[in-house]
């Protein structure tokens, strides 16, 4: 297992396919935004199959696909299907805006992805329009849909919670999510970049309050996959309402995960430049036991802690080029 300086356990590789995306939220992309990674420094699918590997080899269990927009990337499903095959890896999940999931959804779920995560800020059209830059909710909805046809258990719905945006419609997506049988995860908005320090963060302990008040939900001890919330139940416990405060109520003290951006450089924590460029061992020819040796060093790099309330203005990259 590895373990970091801090004896937190590091089991979770969250793994950027592309840095591209096709909606522009306004917490992550600017509008006009051209500064993406050049294709050629995009990790082949041999070699994400390598460095999986040898994450796995170290311990790492729970692998996720992220971006930009994941689908984005042609042949997904191949490559999810070469990696849920790795030996260690028994939890592959992607990270998703469904507008192009219906397309793939099928295919995804039988090349080993299990669930899925998907962006979904609001229900009503224009505002989602007024976030995401497009007319997208139609396509959104769609794509939730055909995920939820295609066996994916559980659908988590991410919804970013920004002041005086769409605060004021959170009661309807838990209602939603209700009726559907979806976990909902409520986020607040970290300073990532110009757009992410442009964002109106909201303070989710009073949002909790209420919503434990409207809904009747109840404590719920038990975590839902590996990440940072903190989740409420219904009183039948068919549905779940989490909460990822790192703001408001960082959890830095459980970080069990790093990331790895399309371009091969593994990120050890959001809210600092601790990194380490993977790539150029790749391609040089390193052995495996290179590549391993390579990542527990990185791993002893990273930090106790982010800093977004003490410094919001120091981390200047997109999450879209870190990877969500």
């Amino acid at each position: 297992m590895l373990r970091d300086r801090y004896g937190r356990s590091i089991e979770y590789l969250r793994l950027s396919v592309t840095d591209r995306c096709d909606l522009r939220c306004s917490y992550c992309i600017p509008k006009g935004f051209k500064g993406f990674e050049e294709p050629q420094h995009w990790l082949t699918f041999d070699e994400i199959e390598r460095l999986v590997a040898a994450f796995g080899r170290l311990g790492t269990r729970r692998l996720r696909l992220t971006g930009g927009e994941p689908l984005l990337r042609r042949n997904l499903s191949e490559l999810a299907g070469r990696l849920s095959s790795l030996p260690g890896i028994d939890d592959l999940s992607l990270s998703t805006n469904a507008t192009r999931l219906a397309h793939h959804a099928a295919d995804l779920r039988a090349a080993g992805v299990s669930r899925i995560n998907v962006s979904l800020d609001s229900l009503d059209r224009a505002c989602m329009q007024q976030i995401t830059g497009r007319d997208s909710l139609g396509m959104i909805l769609d794509g939730i849909m055909a995920g939820k046809a295609a066996g994916f258990e559980p659908i988590k719905i991410n919804m970013v919670a920004l002041r005086g945006v769409n605060e004021h419609q959170i009661d309807a997506m838990v209602a939603f999510c209700i009726e559907h049988q979806f976990v909902l995860r409520l986020i607040e908005a970290m300073p990532m970049g110009a757009t992410g320090r442009d964002a109106t963060w909201l303070d989710l302990g009073p949002v909790e309050r209420h919503l434990r008040r409207h809904f009747g939900l109840i404590h719920q001890p038990d975590t839902l996959g590996g990440g940072p919330a903190r989740y409420l139940a219904t009183p039948d416990g068919r549905t779940s309402v989490g909460f990822i405060t790192p703001m408001s109520q960082h959890f830095c003290a459980d970080c069990n995960r790093v990331r790895l951006s399309v371009d091969g450089t593994l990120y050890l924590c959001l809210g600092q430049e601790d990194k380490v460029e993977l790539r150029p061992l790749l391609r040089g020819g390193a052995s495996d036991a290179e590549l391993e040796q390579a990542i527990r060093a990185a791993i002893e790099l990273k930090p106790e802690k982010h800093e977004f309330r003490e410094q919001p203005g120091k981390i200047i990259r997109f999450m879209s080029q870190t990877g969500g």
